[in-house]
């Protein structure tokens, strides 16, 4: 079939095409009917003339949603009729009509206001949202310039396995498989431990991995399932070299969301992402504690991490005073980190690891890591861990791992902060937390 997306309607002025879609909004004027036809590539308006009796009588039973083939010429809009928007000055001068599929009529009107329970309930509808589709414009960008940018810096990509063994990094919000062939297993909580083994191979790797956590926690930050954009590097100094590739990672990221996406930015009333001159701004853990006392009261000093709150003050606070929506927070307390989390040697009761901070919220956690093998199995024991339930994960360090750091960013949660989104599951095509999967789980038969 000769197929003209309507992205390239411009380039075919005066020309027959044939196009497919879906019917977005229909209006009726007399002998004539509009059509906002929609495809993969965007929308542009139809015109269907009772002249063309065939086309005008096969279009009367269309309504939103149904499926079809319209053959038409594309023709300039009248400039009293142009409106500021893709495909705003053209449309289609309908000829032939083929219907492809009908839609039932549909529960609501597509673009209502629906709480989120009713949005996620209907997603293979509401998907279709125009609002639901900038969306996942953005996070496909967000998730390709990520891989642009690392493989710019010389990093292979591998898929890290859902599948896990061992004890799930020590993790007690891990999900359990009690029958994996009669033996027992976990959906991973990270790619961590792959990513240091791939280091090995290739020195610098990165995944986009599908992670699980169990948390019992209803909160507009957290999900059950999340995709977690992971890097680790090896030959490092320190954390700080790990800090400076996710810096220059997140700088292409909001380059190529803000020249790709300037109209949905737009439709959904936000600014680009403020990016400092020089470096994002880096404060200890304790120094972005005396920040928050002193500039907006409350306690915060002495504690293992930042609260929510505290979050959304310290980015406000660097906004306002290093012109950033991004910052750094170094220095968390060593038995707050992963049992891998290599120690300040400096102060060794605090750890070389880091959380970027976006508009109030942590996207981001890394480190520098523990490299000697005996090094991490003492720290394994320490922290009550069994390194013989590590033994897969340990071979690479006894087969020489150089020092080595990385970080992970929740993709979710990236894309709800660059978007302003209320709740993190809405930057989840098919949200799973403790309520959901595809269904409410309160409506799930046992």
């Amino acid at each position: 079939m000769d197929r003209t997306y309507i992205s390239d309607l411009g380039q075919k002025i005066g020309e027959p095409v044939t196009m497919c879609g879906w019917v977005d909004v229909r209006r009726d004027h007399g002998k004539l009917m509009f059509i906002v036809l929609r495809d993969g590539t965007g929308t542009v308006q139809v015109v269907i003339n009772a002249k063309h009796a065939s086309a005008f009588e096969a279009a009367q039973p269309l309504r939103s949603e149904w499926t079809v083939r319209l053959t038409g010429t594309v023709k300039e809009r009248p400039e009293n009729m142009r409106q500021d928007e893709p495909n705003g000055s053209i449309e289609v001068s309908v000829e032939s009509v083929t219907v492809l599929s009908q839609a039932n009529e549909l529960p609501f009107e597509k673009d209502a206001d629906l709480n989120l329970d009713t949005y996620f309930d209907h997603l293979p509808l509401t998907l279709r949202r125009a609002r639901s589709r900038d969306i996942f414009h953005v996070q496909a960008t967000i998730l390709q310039a990520f891989r642009d940018s690392l493989v710019s810096w010389g990093f292979t990509e591998f898929q890290a396995p859902v599948l896990v063994g061992g004890d799930a990094e020590g993790g007690a919000a891990a999900f359990k498989i009690d029958d994996y062939y009669g033996k027992s297993a976990f959906l991973a909580t990270s790619g961590q431990l792959y990513k240091q083994i791939m280091v090995g191979p290739f020195e610098r790797a990165m995944t986009v991995a599908k992670t699980f956590r169990g948390e019992k926690s209803a909160t507009t930050r957290h999900l059950a399932e999340i995709v977690q954009m992971e890097f680790e590097m090896g030959f490092v100094n320190d954390h700080r070299d790990v800090m400076s590739v996710l810096e220059d990672v997140m700088r292409v990221i909001v380059g190529r969301v803000t020249e790709k996406h300037a109209d949905v930015l737009k439709r959904f009333d936000v600014e680009s992402p403020l990016l400092p001159k020089n470096s994002f701004p880096i404060f200890k853990l304790s120094e972005a504690q005396e920040i928050i006392e002193r500039e907006f009261g409350g306690k915060a000093m002495g504690e293992l991490d930042l609260e929510p709150e505290h979050e959304r003050q310290v980015c406000e606070w660097a906004k306002k005073e290093h012109g950033s929506d991004f910052v750094f927070i170094t220095h968390f307390p060593t038995q707050k980190r992963a049992f891998y989390t290599h120690t300040d040697p400096e102060s060794p009761t605090y750890s070389r690891s880091f959380d970027l901070l976006f508009r109030g919220l942590e996207i981001n956690s890394g480190s520098q890591r523990i490299h000697d093998y005996h090094e991490l199995v003492n720290t394994m024991r320490s922290r009550g861990l069994d390194p013989e339930k590590f033994a897969f994960y340990l071979q690479a360090f006894k087969y020489g791992l150089p020092p080595h750091g990385g970080c992970s960013t929740g993709l979710e949660r990236i894309t709800a902060r660059m978007l302003d989104l209320a709740n993190v599951k809405e930057a989840s095509a098919f949200p799973r937390d403790m309520t959901r999967v595809d269904t409410r789980l309160a409506n799930s038969e046992e």
